[in-house]
């Protein structure tokens, strides 16, 4: 069967193109991005380059597919999606064009992916405060713009699945972390701005860096190998709509991620502490009992493995320090 990648070009698309091509499926996949600026290219998948906003680019991606895995959006970290609300809104014009091709194909499942940013910022303001479930987006109070938006798109396919019979299955990323990101331009996540920023405060002798917060702001982060799992995992359920938190249940402090990445490079630098930006919570970590349970989702690498493996490769391509 031929499956359709979105967002291929990405960090996550591109690991996921590479799982399906190992297990046999012929892929296509798809970014807006120029193929040389794709994170990953894979010579085996049909890659394309096309703005899945316009109706027709995304009819034309996934005529003659049987499932579609939909990664694509414009995001970053949080410092990017509170300055382009506005754009992150516009992703709307992605999910809308792709349910109604595959409404029009009558494909066989259709994966979205989401993010945690969907959940309540009052519940993610408390250090006391449990794990995320995937039903307590209700009352609904995600984050301005971006969050918004994921959430109306897991509306927006929960409805294609009652009206038009399209299969959704829906997975909310943690923080995913690992080898083959973004970590640079502000479009990055807190494990590979935090890899660069203390690699290139070793590299130029300054040995400090700036974070955000006083450091105890705690997440829950998922290396990539993982939570492509969970992806896959998720598009084979028999379940009509569902949606499962991607993720890992242990929790990591900004403070224990700069210790980790410290020691994998090699010297521990002095922090510079900046307010907390707009938009960022205290504590967020995922409950993943619903995913274990209906998937046997069961992360496997822990952040200290995880970490090692990312400044591996970031040394590779940085020349950060030995």
């Amino acid at each position: 069967m031929k499956v359709l990648v979105t967002g291929a070009g990405g960090f996550i698309g591109g690991h996921l193109v590479g799982s399906l091509l190992a297990d046999g499926f012929t892929v296509r996949a798809v970014d807006i991005k120029p193929l040389g600026r794709w994170h990953q290219r894979h010579r085996g998948a049909e890659n394309i380059e096309a703005d899945l906003r316009l109706r027709d680019a995304a009819f034309a991606a996934v005529s003659g597919t049987g499932s579609v895995y939909n990664l694509a959006c414009n995001m970053g970290g949080m410092g990017f999606i509170e300055s382009n609300k506005a754009a992150c809104m516009l992703n709307v014009l992605i999910d809308t064009h792709l349910l109604e091709a595959a409404r029009h194909e009558q494909l066989e499942s259709f994966f979205y992916a989401s993010t945690a940013c969907v959940y309540p910022s009052y519940l993610q303001d408390d250090p006391d405060v449990t794990a995320l479930k995937e039903a307590d987006t209700y009352p609904a109070d995600p984050e301005d713009g971006y969050g918004w938006q994921k959430l109306f798109g897991e509306r927006l396919c929960q409805n294609y699945g009652e009206d038009y019979g399209v299969p959704v299955r829906v997975g909310r990323y943690h923080n995913v972390y690992g080898p083959q990101g973004t970590w640079d331009g502000g479009r990055e996540k807190a494990p590979a701005a935090i890899c660069r920023k203390v690699a290139e405060a070793v590299l130029s002798g300054r040995h400090e860096i700036e974070i955000w917060g006083d450091g105890e702001q705690t997440r829950s982060f998922c290396y990539i190998d993982d939570c492509v799992e969970g992806v896959v995992r998720a598009i084979d359920t028999p379940f009509r709509y569902e949606i499962f938190n991607l993720g890992e249940s242990q929790t990591t402090s900004l403070q224990e991620l700069i210790e980790l990445v410290a020691r994998h490079v090699g010297k521990e630098p002095n922090i510079d502490v900046k307010p907390l930006q707009p938009g960022d919570v205290t504590i967020t970590y995922a409950n993943i009992d619903k995913a274990r349970r209906m998937l046997g989702y069961n992360p496997k690498t822990g952040m200290d493995e995880g970490i090692r493996r990312f400044v591996a490769w970031y040394r590779e391509r940085n020349t950060a320090p030995a």
